[in-house]
Formats: structure tokens, C-alpha cells, sequence
């Protein structure tokens, strides 16, 4: 964190942290099986962010596998290619997945879960693919996949494989993308978020975190994750023994509250750019320079509470301190469940959208906690009268003494 005492770009100070904390996050590796045209492209671009399938950088780790990454997604999927009904590729296919798994263990890069992907309409499995998923399942957990699942067939096949008790840790359906049956009908997609449920609670609890950033659908898992997140952080930050500081001195709330708002970021991992953090900054009454930034807010916070209006004694109580940041977390979680609920439909957010959801969602958490800060106010009012008298009285003694002294000469 740059010196206090000398204005920096705030906004960029939270990106580049942000940008940091991605960076640092171990990735969370998934092995994707399944025959051409079962719909995994589909499927990895309808669960994780930045449709990875395409714009991800391929690379060739065999001839039968290839590398997907993209550098601000901390996620990497091994896609297996050419697996087809020719035994001697189905063969090959088999060897270079059990040396990558074999390679990749005990190391960052150690495969988590496999996808095996087969398309439901198909109604059929075949025998290799059967050993093939019993001999990874006994490497890798592996979630059955059955894609496309639409009408009864689709029903039936999944009914098929369940009977089969393969050593599977679960047989999913899902519908990747909408399907349009007619002008007037489409079936919705689903299936997605289950699959994220499954997985999440299959990975690793170190890699929990990566794989909540990299997955688009389930948008509510990123908001109760910054939430509980938020609570743990502001909870040690602002502790018990919080010192009271001087409302002039405010700015050391920034540190603070610039970590608190990257790392939420860093869950949620919608891009955020520049402009859009300034506007919500200015949302809240912060500017971009941290020497006003952490008392403007609190600044504006007491306005929002009648009967206060400014902050009393023009010091802040660790306990309001906490309550303000706790409604920026609070508000600025609200804020990116918009974008990530619009980057997912596709829509556009405005700029008037964000600043308004923002000051909306921060003037509503002050307000619930309105009668915390009332008293917290009373009590630092009483706290400083009291020590203003004792230091009346404490000038009054001396003056008194200090006239007796004068009068005996």
C-alpha cells in the first residue's frame, strides 16, 4: 500500500490487487472426456467464465490431449480428443490420460475431477467406454455426464446407466444452452448448477475458492461466499479492541476497505474496469485519493442516519468503523451480482445502473444498522464531554493556583 499521506489512484490500487489475488489462486484442474460432438465445448463455455473453450489458449500437452487455460480464469482443462470407436485410438487415448494423471499427482497441477461426457440421445454406451470410466474412477472421481438430455429417451438412457452401478461419484443430465422446439416453445437450460454442486464439494477445500471464480452459473454461491468472507475479514480487522481514531485520520480505513473490496472481487471474477470502480467509489461519497477516501464515506454514512447528521466528537468508534465497511462489502456484493448476472443473460449494465444500485444498497445497510450507530455515537459524545470536563476542570485548577500564586506577591 502506497503512503497515505500522498494521493494515488484508488481505483487502480484495487484492480491491481484484485488482478494479484487471481494470479495467486491455485487452479483447479478438470479432465474432460467424451467422443467429438457430445458437447463439451458446449458445456465447459456454459459453466466457466470467458467461454474458455474458445478463447482459451490450446496447447497440445499429447497428441490426444490438449491444455485449455486463460490467464485471469484460475482453471485448466485437459479436453481429450480423437476418442473414437477405433481400438487402437481408444488405446492410445487411454495411455496418454493415465500418464497425465499419474505425471500431474502430488503437484499443483494434479486433475481434481473428470467430466466423462456422453450425449444422452445417443442411448447407447460402449464397452470400452465403460472400462475406460471404471479405471479412471479408481485414479480420479468422475462425474458421468450425460449431455444434451432432452425428451424421454434422453430419461430413459439415464435411468440405463444408473441401473449399470458404475463406479461413478455421480450420473448427471444437463442441458447445456436453451433448445428451440418451436417459435412458441424452448426448453430451458438445466442441470448446471447441480453439476457445480457436485463438483464444489468434491475438489479439494484449497481449490474451492478458484473453481467459485471460475463458474458462471451459480452466481448466489459467489455472493454467499464474498459474504462470509467479508464478515470473517471486517470481523478480525475491526475486533473488540479496535482503537477509536481521530474522523481527520480516517484514511487508515482505506488499506482496509481497498483489500476488502479486491477480494470479493477476486470471488466473484467479473471484469470490473477502471471507470466502474471510480463510479462506485463516487456511489458512496469516496473519491479516488485515499487521504479523503476512508472519511468521506464515513462522512456520508452519517448522513443517512437522522439525528446524527455528522460524527460526533469527530471520532470514530471501532464498532462504526465496522458497520460502514461492512455496508460498502454489503452493497458493492449487490453491485457485482448485477454484472454477473448480466455478463451470464448477455445483457448490458449502465454506469447509471451500477452508481444507483450501489448508493441504494449502502444508504439501506446504514439504515438497518441505525440504532448500533445512534449508540455508538452517544457513547463516544459521553466519552469525549467527559474527558473535555476533566480537562476544564483540570484548567481551572491550574489557573486558580497560578492566581493564588500571583496575589501572595
Amino acid at each position: 500500500m502506497k503512503n497515505l499521506d500522498k494521493q494515488f489512484d484508488l481505483a487502480q490500487e484495487i484492480l491491481d490487487m484484485t488482478e494479484k489475488e487471481i494470479k495467486n489462486l491455485a487452479p483447479v484442474n478438470i479432465l474432460m472426456i467424451g467422443k467429438s460432438g457430445v458437447g463439451k465445448s458446449t458445456l465447459i463455455n456454459s459453466v466457466f467464465r470467458e467461454r474458455i473453450a474458445d478463447t482459451g489458449i490450446g496447447k497440445p500437452v499429447t497428441k490426444h490431449l490438449q491444455k485449455i487455460t486463460r490467464e485471469d480464469v484460475p482453471i485448466t482443462i485437459y479436453d481429450t480428443r480423437g476418442l473414437e470407436l477405433d481400438p487402437t485410438v481408444q488405446k492410445l487415448v487411454k495411455e496418454e490420460i493415465y500418464s497425465l494423471i499419474e505425471e500431474k499427482k502430488g503437484t499443483e497441477e494434479a486433475l481434481h475431477v473428470a467430466y466423462y461426457c456422453i450425449q444422452a440421445t445417443s442411448s447407447r454406451i460402449e464397452d470400452s467406454e465403460i472400462q475406460l470410466i471404471q479405471e479412471i474412477s479408481k485414479k480420479i472421481p468422475v462425474i458421468l455426464v450425460l449431455t444434451q438430455s432432452i425428451g424421454e429417451q434422453a430419461k430413459d438412457f439415464e435411468e440405463h446407466i444408473k441401473e449399470m452401478n458404475l463406479d461413478v461419484v455421480a450420473v448427471h443430465s444437463v442441458l447445456a444452452q436453451p433448445y428451440v422446439i418451436s417459435e412458441e416453445y424452448t426448453v430451458e437450460a438445466f442441470g448446471l448448477k447441480e453439476l457445480i454442486e457436485r463438483t464444489f464439494n468434491l475438489i479439494p477445500e484449497s481449490v474451492r475458492k478458484s473453481f467459485t471464480n471460475a463458474q458462471r452459473v451459480d452466481i448466489e454461491r459467489k455472493v454467499q461466499t464474498a459474504k462470509t468472507w467479508a464478515r470473517r475479514y471486517i470481523a478480525t480487522s475491526f475486533g473488540v479492541g479496535f482503537i477509536p481514531i481521530p474522523f481527520s485520520d480516517a484514511s487508515v480505513l482505506v488499506p482496509m476497505q481497498v483489500a476488502l473490496l479486491a477480494h470479493i472481487t477476486a470471488i466473484f471474477g467479473v471484469p470490473v474496469d477502471k471507470a466502474t470502480m471510480l463510479s462506485i467509489i463516487a456511489a458512496v461519497g469516496g473519491t479516488g485519493s485515499a487521504t479523503v477516501v476512508g472519511r468521506s464515506v464515513v462522512s456520508n454514512a452519517f448522513k443517512f442516519i437522522p439525528g446524527v447528521g455528522t460524527v460526533v466528537g469527530g471520532v470514530i468508534s471501532g464498532t462504526t468503523a465496522s458497520i460502514v465497511t461492512r455496508a460498502l462489502a454489503h452493497s458493492y456484493i449487490q453491485v457485482l451480482k448485477l454484472l454477473a448476472t448480466s455478463e451470464l443473460t448477455g445483457q448490458e449494465t449502465s454506469t447509471d445502473k451500477i452508481v444507483t444500485m450501489m448508493q441504494k444498497q449502502f444508504k439501506k445497510y446504514i439504515k438497518e444498522n441505525k440504532n448500533e450507530l445512534k449508540e455508538e455515537s452517544e457513547k463516544m459524545e459521553t466519552k469525549n464531554d467527559s474527558k473535555l470536563a476533566k480537562v476544564e476542570v483540570a484548567r481551572k485548577t491550574v489557573s486558580n493556583f497560578l492566581d493564588k500564586i500571583k496575589n501572595r506577591f
